[in-house]
């Protein structure tokens, strides 16, 4: 458990010390996570080939749909752990990570079957067009993946459950272990065995199994705070809708994300043959898309480290009426997470088609024109990212969390899918990767009104406090 005084640190220590203290455990743990992808994608581009790539694009709907199902059942119980701990009902924290664990184990297990049952309808609607060579590269890799549906669930769901105890080094091991076995199995699995995009596969489910059973030896030990006990289960309707409740937001937002992921596969499927002129185009288009957000998510993790690292010294500065720290705190997140943003940028244009040969250095024709071309253009905003990231945060600590659930959809959803639908029929392959940057500087605009009035707000609570 965190030292009793651990809460009070944060509204005296320097704002800059505990952004550092907060945000470096996260965006470790979030790059670890996006080398998980990156990795991956790096051998599977050098040692099987550009329409593997695809095969990757095409199942990751179902991964994120797979993480939604893990964060409605894991943030979920966290978040209940968190309030019954603080209520001192431990027993009641105790039969929530019990019912957690068996939603979790229970949902992998519904996903395992209906996947193995519905595999090829399942992958018919996810953006291959006929045909494609990347259809078969995807289905080597989900029949095997889907194996691990249970250790995927449960180890990313119940490492919530430590963070939400006050062990968050606990849940950024497990990600590591899982991170460093992927390094050593991919080139061992591919290289040296020659398993191809199964060895992807395999090395994705070990990993998944080593991390949970990391996760297991901990929540199981006396060492946790709140432990499995099924002595002490109880099975209660009402745990689980607290549960589903405090998991909804998260779900809901991968859920668009997945459905996002869907459409924008089936554009680049359409549209791809015309745009690129050959015959493979919608596989080679779902390729460079793949490397592009795979390298965009790798920038893009410390923003999303910095932000959770911010979120509990905004929320406690704020419950305490100290508004000048709010305000310190916001405005260095917002500078931090703009410096990596700033520093992607000028990565992706200043060298994308380097970028590209890490992950494919052989790479076809058609690939190295269309992926450093589609980079530059879908990242030429990437500067404003951070500050919209962290700023949609903002309004869940002044009292208006719909606010901020609006503002992180209006990027995924609301300005986006208009976008690569409209934008898509009028111009092509083109329209569809020019449908993201459209979508971030719009989010931007509004966000940016929005935060204008808030920190006035917050400028004049700080003299009053102050005065």
């Amino acid at each position: 458990m965190p030292p009793p005084d651990a809460a009070d640190r944060l509204g005296t220590e320097p704002v800059g010390r505990l952004l550092l203290r907060f945000s470096i455990p996260a965006i470790t743990g979030m790059l670890v996570n996006a080398l998980y992808n990156i990795v991956d994608r790096i051998f599977v581009g050098r040692f099987i080939g550009e329409a593997a790539l695809g095969g990757l694009s095409l199942v990751m709907p179902l991964m994120t749909m797979a993480m939604a199902f893990a964060m409605l059942f894991g943030i979920g119980a966290a978040n209940t752990i968190s309030l019954r701990l603080g209520q001192g009902r431990r027993q009641e924290a105790e039969n929530t990570l019990n019912h957690a664990l068996i939603l979790l184990v229970g949902m992998g297990i519904l996903m395992t079957i209906l996947g193995m049952v519905f595999l090829e309808k399942i992958l018919s609607v996810m953006g291959a067009q006929e045909g494609s060579l990347s259809l078969d590269y995807a289905r080597r890799y989900f029949r095997i993946v889907l194996f691990g549906s249970v250790f995927l669930l449960a180890g990313f769901g119940l490492s919530h459950s430590t963070r939400a105890q006050g062990f968050p080094i606990k849940t950024m091991i497990a990600m590591l272990i899982g991170a460093v076995l992927n390094i050593i199995l991919d080139p061992l699995f591919i290289v040296v065995f020659g398993w191809g995009v199964e060895g992807v596969a395999w090395g994705t489910v070990i990993c998944q199994f080593v991390s949970l059973m990391f996760i297991l030896s901990f929540i199981t030990s006396k060492k946790a705070v709140v432990r499995i006990n099924y002595r002490a289960f109880k099975p209660d309707l009402k745990i689980i809708r607290g549960i589903v409740s405090l998991g909804m937001p998260q779900f809901l937002l991968h859920v668009v994300m997945s459905s996002v992921q869907i459409l924008i596969n089936n554009s680049l499927g359409w549209y791809g043959t015309d745009a690129l002129g050959v015959s493979n185009g919608g596989d080679v288009a779902l390729s460079g898309m793949n490397i592009i957000n795979s390298f965009s998510m790798l920038i893009l993790m410390p923003v999303f480290g910095i932000n959770q690292g911010s979120q509990p010294i905004l929320g406690y500065n704020y419950g305490a009426k100290k508004f000048d720290r709010v305000l310190r705190a916001y405005l260095l997140a917002i500078t931090a997470a703009t410096s990596v943003c700033v520093i992607g940028f000028i990565a992706v244009q200043g060298f994308p088609l380097e970028i590209i040969r890490i992950f494919v250095p052989h790479g076809s024709e058609a690939l190295l024109f269309f992926a450093p071309r589609a980079m530059r253009i879908a990242l030429m905003f990437m500067p404003v990212m951070g500050f919209q990231i962290v700023s949609a945060n903002m309004f869940t600590f002044t009292g208006r969390p719909k606010i901020s659930i609006l503002l992180n959809l209006l990027r995924q959803c609301i300005v986006l899918i208009p976008c690569l639908v409209i934008f898509g029929r009028v111009w092509g392959l083109w329209g569809v990767v020019s449908a993201g940057p459209v979508a971030d500087i719009v989010a931007f605009t509004f966000t940016g009104t929005m935060i204008l009035f808030e920190l006035r707000k917050l400028r004049a609570k700080s003299r009053r406090e102050l005065s």
